[in-house]
Order: C-alpha cells, then sequence, then structure tokens
C-alpha cells in the first residue's frame, strides 16, 4: 500500500514508520520503501521492519525498473508499506501532460498500489470534505482507499472531520492525535539519519508503532493492500554481468558522516565480483586489500573535526592512486579542506558551507571517461546539497548538465582514476558503470599481485 498526503509536512514519515513497526508487531514481514530520492526516511523504515529501507525514483531509474526494483525489495515480506514523496501529485517539475514524473500517485499507478491518504488536521474542519472530494476526483486513474487523520485536537474535533470524511465516501482508518513524543530532530536536508541519531530513533521508532497501534487500524489497512502489478524481479547480477576474477575489495565509507546510500549499490558491487567492506571515515583506515573505494553522500560538514583528525586515512587516501567514486559528502571529504579544517587532499581546493540549498533533478552527459562513465554517457541525478567546492586546479568536469533555472553548469571532477560529483545517482539505472569500477579494482589488485 502506499501512504500519502496533500503536502509535505502531514506526518507520512511517522505514520508510515510506525505502521511499518505496528504490522511487524502483529506478525507481518514488512518491507519499506520511500518514493524519490531520499535517503534518510529509508534509514527509519530500515529500524521499524529489521530489513534495507529502499527508494523507488521512476525519475531515476525510468518507470519500467519500478516495478522489478519493488519485487526485489519486497522479497520475503508478505507486507509493504510506500511511502510517498511531498504531496500526493507533486513530482518533477516539467512541461507535459499525464501524472508529474516521480509523483508518489504515478509509483502507486506502476504498482497497482491503494493510496491512503494521511491529512494534518490542524485548522481542518467541515471544509476538509472539499480537500478529500479534489484529490479522490483529481485523476481517474488515482484511487483512494483511505484517510489518516493526524495530529486531531480532541474527541469533539474527530468527530467533525470523520462526518466530513464520510461525506466524500473515504473511509477513516485512524485519528493520531497531536504528540510531541514522535518529534524527530532536523537539520538543513531534513531529518537527522537514523544512524546519527542512534538509540534515540530506535526510541522513536518503537514510539511511531506504539501510537499507529493505539490509534490506527492496523488490521483494516493490512487489509486494503493488494498484489503489486506482476513482473519479474530486479537482479543486480543481471545488471552486472559476468563477475569479475578474483574478488577485489571495494571500501565503502559508512558510519554517521557517510549515510546516503542504496542498498541496491552494494548489491551491484557484490554481483560485480567485488568483497565489499565498510569503514568509518571518523575512526577507521581502509581494511587490508582495499582496490577501490566509494564515498557516498551524507553530513561530513557536521563532523569536519573528527574526519581531520583521522589523519592516518586521509593520508592513505591521498596516497591511494586506485578507483576513487565520490559522490556529494564524498566529493567534499576528497577537497583540501572542509570550511578550513584539512581533508583528504585528492582534489585541490576548498570545500564550504553555504547558506543556498542546491535541490533537484539534473538530466546530465558524462564529460570525461573516468573510473565509472564513458564520455557522453547520459543519466538522470539529483542535487542535494548546501556545501559548495572551489577548484584550485583546471580538472575536467564529471557532469554536465542545465540546473532548474536553465542555467549550464559543470559539476564535479575528473582526476586519473579518482570521480567527484555532487550528483547522486541511482546505480540500479546504471549497471554498467557499477561493472566497469569494480572492473578497475580488478585490474589493479591483478597489477600490483603481478
Amino acid at each position: 500500500m502506499v501512504i500519502a498526503a496533500p503536502a509535505s509536512g502531514s506526518g507520512k514519515t511517522t505514520l508510515a514508520t510506525g505502521l511499518l513497526g505496528a504490522l511487524r508487531r502483529a506478525g507481518h514481514r514488512a518491507a519499506g520503501f520511500k518514493v524519490g530520492p531520499d535517503f534518510i526516511d529509508p534509514g527509519y523504515h530500515g529500524l521499524a521492519t529489521g530489513r534495507p529501507g529502499r527508494n523507488l525514483d521512476p525519475v531515476l531509474v525510468g518507470p519500467e525498473l519500478i516495478g522489478p526494483l519493488y519485487r526485489h525489495g519486497a522479497a520475503g515480506s508478505d507486507i509493504a508499506v510506500v511511502e510517498g514523496v511531498m504531496g500526493l501529485f507533486d513530482g518533477r517539475i516539467a512541461a507535459g501532460t499525464g501524472l508529474p514524473a516521480g509523483s508518489t500517485a504515478q509509483v502507486a499507478g506502476l504498482l497497482g498500489a491503494p493510496i491512503v491518504l494521511v491529512v494534518d488536521a490542524r485548522g481542518q474542519s467541515q471544509s476538509l470534505a472539499a480537500l478529500l472530494h479534489g484529490f479522490a476526483s483529481f485523476d481517474p486513474g488515482t484511487a483512494l482507499a483511505g484517510v489518516i487523520l493526524n495530529r486531531v485536537g480532541s474527541p469533539r474535533h474527530e468527530q467533525v472531520l470523520r462526518e466530513a470524511c464520510a461525506t466524500v465516501g473515504l473511509p477513516v482508518l485512524g485519528a493520531v492525535p497531536r504528540t510531541t513524543e514522535l518529534e524527530l530532530p532536523s537539520r538543513h536536508l531534513g531529518l537527522v539519519t537514523a544512524h546519527e541519531h542512534g538509540a534515540a530513533a530506535d526510541a522513536a521508532v518503537t514510539a511511531m508503532a506504539e501510537v499507529v497501534s493505539r490509534h490506527v487500524d492496523v488490521a483494516a489497512v493490512a487489509a486494503l493492500a493488494r498484489a503489486a502489478a506482476a513482473t519479474a524481479p530486479w537482479s543486480p547480477h543481471r545488471a552486472v554481468g559476468e563477475p569479475v576474477p578474483g574478488r577485489p575489495v571495494v571500501a565503502v565509507a559508512a558510519g554517521r558522516a557517510f549515510t546516503f546510500g542504496y542498498p541496491e549499490h552494494t548489491e551491484l558491487l557484490a554481483a560485480a565480483g567485488a568483497d565489499v567492506l565498510t569503514f568509518d571515515p571518523l575512526a577507521d583506515v581502509l581494511p587490508e586489500r582495499t582496490a577501490a573505494v566509494l564515498l557516498p553522500g551524507g553530513f561530513p560538514e557536521q563532523y569536519p573535526e573528527e574526519l581531520s583528525a583521522n589523519a592516518a586515512l586521509r593520508s592513505q587516501l591521498r596516497d591511494f592512486g586506485g578507483p576513487v567514486y565520490a559522490e556529494c559528502a564524498g566529493l567534499t571529504y576528497l577537497m583540501d579542506d572542509l570550511d578550513g579544517h584539512p581533508m583528504c587532499g585528492v582534489l585541490a581546493g576548498s570545500a564550504r558551507f553555504t547558506a543556498r540549498l542546491t535541490l533537484g533533478y539534473r538530466d546530465a552527459v558524462a564529460v570525461a571517461d573516468s573510473c565509472v562513465h564513458r564520455v557522453g554517457q547520459r543519466v538522470v541525478g539529483h542535487e542535494f546539497h548546501r556545501t559548495a567546492v572551489d577548484y584550485a586546479d583546471d580538472y575536467p568536469p564529471a557532469w554536465k548538465f542545465r540546473d532548474g533555472a536553465g542555467n549550464p553548469v559543470s559539476d564535479g571532477a575528473v582526476r586519473g582514476a579518482v570521480f567527484g560529483s555532487y550528483l547522486h545517482t541511482h546505480p540500479a539505472a546504471t549497471g554498467d558503470a557499477v561493472a566497469r569500477f569494480v572492473g578497475l579494482a580488478a585490474e589493479r589488485v591483478a597489477k600490483l599481485t603481478g
């Protein structure tokens, strides 16, 4: 089933995460998904379910992969909850007809999944009927199955809202009162990640599940779920082809500073023949026999002192010489410094935190051959950052694209076997890039072992 809302801030993450936890308590094997390129909400889904939270983004991977990726991610579960993005019909802003690309409504249609609308009831009364009528009738192919009322003020308020829902024929599946116990800390890019929040995140997810269990008819919501549209599951092995020999070690940065990654990435690396090992740049050095390094996105700007203090790892990366793929936060870590704190010095120049949020999908083309892409390769990626970099050398850019205002942009840098960029891409859309990266790692091992 899909948990959607009229707008951002309605409580989708709280209700979806709580519902996943409540379903697990009820004996279900639940799987959680998030529409769009969000890296944070799936972490809370993972805590609630005990399995990786995953993303479904038709802009990044194409509509044809949504069903297969869902089937792959839902394997072994008996029910899945897909948390929507923004408002039900919000998606990529572009000219055209039909449902916006990347919208929750589009994903629900691709899966054939019923939609439960979470409504923030603050300031709502009988006018809720008009809002629900609009959402129910806006697109004939998008069918609402029910409503969960969130942040209800009193029993009388609940009664009025239930009457409004009955006016338009939508069943009320739950009414959650206003509470502060479910508030999660946020920062400039949204919620604090579950990994960073530690034990408090576990406690928050437990509280969400308890509230949903008390105030939502979980059995009725589960009864609405129906089988997704039939399709074969996505396979990382088919996406990358034959694995390379030798099991080269690909070291993937993890820990509190580097939390933005898709589960499919490590699955593809392993399918391509790599031994995937994680390390925490706040405290660790590279694993033994590392042949390639992956630095995903995250929040290094929150931990510059600790990252800088790990001089041993910074020195290893500066002298590494093998394939390095750095995305967004990883790019800033490769620079000489971040807000004046010494970083790895792999790329000459500085990174800094800014007041400006850069956000949006980008249609990009690779400018140079690199450890992941051939020149001219086209991808759709997503920018999401408040940092900026100033290069002190004339590196070939990683990508060229146009920003949200239509201005030409050169993004990132390619230096030998190093690829750094702000653009987040979904690896399921570019299995050949993962295979190329692992292949170069295997070649490095063969040269070193002679």
